[in-house]
């Protein structure tokens, strides 16, 4: 079976979350978000896409409704023994065979959590959900569960996270030889993906962000390549990426010449970032993380050019983000705690002049001070 951990592993992962039920007095859960499935048994697939679901009780005991091509899928890879198929056919309504199934488990009129807030159930198929189950027990928004159980990663996922953080170094290696007067951009974009991909990693859960000269002030892929001039700046956002886990890193190279502007601009990015670094300690929230970014941007005059958020947690994540759901925005409460895997960007885009300037970092946190996952260092990278 191709499993990333070992059973003792999957084991501890299912009693936390059945602790957690027994807490919310819930007798099952219907878990649709592919990160939860891939967490709690090791399923890996991009059959989320169609509707299918995870039914754990509070036994533990878990039945996977899914369609016949991810049959061999889950069988392969993951834990779970009991695996029920829908049909694919013409006005097919998968929740009603989801109903028969928890009937079958003598769910009726039982108190069960759902998992909405997830890219895995679509608003149709949420609608269709509603209808079969209005009237079949007590149902719940229980979308947090799961996810803040996965907040914080156990040993064997740290290790994962460390080979991500390698793997992000590697690609940010390749790149930065072509970034120069008449580098093509996807040039370096193959050279960062063909290197996570040559150091055995995977596939990231969005797309890895390239834009030079104007699309530099882009927080977002966009389709299109251009080759850099002589003075030019060149925004990547990426992530090394090894069994699904993420270390996501972001730099602004510049090319040529520094200008004052630009070199203003990161100095409020490294001292942000550096402010940023010094609350990610326990006894502090990440809304107390995005305050002291807010702070130092304020002070360099940048209010403006900064974004509302400035960073959030990692893990094992599917399409269409790598982003979990836990953000340094402001009035987030969410404590930081050790063993968190968190992405921190200090993004600066200034539309008055046309100048970017970004810096991201994920990190560790411990006890005391977090722990940087690059090995490359708050400098401002020129070519």
């Amino acid at each position: 079976m191709a499993l990333h951990f070992d059973q003792a592993e999957f084991d501890s992962r299912r009693d936390r979350l059945v602790i957690e039920m027994a807490e919310r007095k819930l007798d099952a859960m219907l878990l649709f978000a592919q990160e939860s499935m891939y967490w709690l048994t090791g399923y890996d697939t991009f059959g989320f896409c169609f509707f299918q679901c995870l039914v754990v009780k509070a036994d533990g005991s878990m039945v996977l409704l899914t369609r016949s091509a991810d049959l061999r899928q889950a069988r392969h890879t993951s834990t779970i023994e009991n695996i029920v198929l829908w049909t694919d056919r013409h006005d097919a309504n998968p929740a009603v065979d989801l109903r028969n199934l928890l009937n079958d488990l003598d769910l009726l009129g039982a108190r069960i959590g759902v998992e909405y807030d997830t890219h895995g159930l679509t608003g149709r198929s949420t609608r269709l959900l509603d209808e079969q189950l209005q009237t079949f027990g007590k149902i719940e928004d229980a979308s947090d569960l799961v996810s803040r159980l996965r907040l914080f990663k156990s040993e064997a996922e740290i290790k994962k996270v460390k080979r991500a953080a390698k793997l992000g170094d590697e690609a940010l290696d390749a790149a930065l030889p072509l970034i120069k007067q008449g580098g093509d951009e996807a040039a370096i974009l193959a050279a960062m993906q063909g290197a996570v991909f040559a150091g055995g990693g995977d596939y990231p859960a969005n797309e890895f962000i390239i834009g030079s000269g104007e699309d530099a002030l882009l927080c977002r892929y966009k389709a299109g390549r251009r080759k850099l001039n002589k003075n030019d700046q060149i925004t990547l956002e990426w992530a090394g990426v090894y069994h699904h886990y993420h270390a996501a890193m972001m730099q602004t190279v510049l090319t040529g010449k520094v200008s004052k502007r630009h070199q203003e601009l990161f100095d409020a990015a490294r001292d942000a970032l550096t402010a940023v670094q010094k609350t990610m300690t326990p006894g502090n929230t990440f809304g107390d993380v995005f305050d002291a970014h807010a702070r130092v941007m304020e002070t360099h005059g940048l209010t403006k050019h900064r974004l509302n958020a400035c960073g959030y947690s990692l893990g094992a994540r599917f399409s269409p983000s790598w982003m979990d759901p836990q953000m340094f925005y402001a009035g987030n409460e969410e404590p930081i705690a050790p063993g968190m895997t968190l992405f921190a960007h200090m993004i600066i885009m200034d539309s008055d002049t046309g100048s970017a300037m970004c810096l991201g970092r994920t990190y560790l946190t411990t006890e005391d001070d977090p722990e940087p996952l690059s090995r490359y260092g708050l400098d401002l990278i020129t070519r």
